[in-house]
């Protein structure tokens, strides 16, 4: 059993999803492992992972669109407002969401479905700058 560990720096362009997938099979390239698991992890508190569509880009918006309805900012429920009012319902949408994703690999290669891909989804409205880790383990 083999392992390889590597961070992924993620420049996002503030509320979104930035698409990843090709950053995380370069890393499972250099791995050299062929059959294991690979995990994304976000070390972020206020942006998320998903396993979405990667083929329209309607599903983002409407993604985006849902979470902006579920979960307003200026909610008179919060108290945490120091770091803006975008700041706690990035929190919530993170807790909803996930902050890892553990993806099967075969002969080499994630087992995602054909219109599936990797996002890091970013709740803040400010652009941010995201740490990504991906670990692949297997042989």
């Amino acid at each position: 059993m083999r392992q390889a560990m590597d961070t992924l720096t993620v420049k996002t362009r503030g509320l979104g999803l930035t698409e990843i997938t090709q950053e995380v099979r370069r890393v499972l390239a250099s791995a050299a492992i062929g059959t294991g698991l690979v995990t994304v992890y976000c070390t972020h508190t206020s942006a998320s992972l998903l396993i979405q569509e990667n083929a329209d880009g309607d599903v983002q918006r409407d993604l985006q669109a849902f979470f902006r309805r579920l979960v307003p900012e200026g909610d008179s429920l919060f108290i945490h407002t120091t770091e803006g009012p975008d700041d706690m319902p990035a929190h919530v949408k993170a807790a909803l969401t996930q902050t890892s994703l553990a993806i099967p690999v075969n002969e080499g290669h994630m087992t995602l479905g054909a219109w599936q891909g990797n996002y890091v989804f970013e709740h803040r409205t400010a652009p941010h700058t995201r740490r990504i880790v991906v670990q692949v383990i297997g042989e």
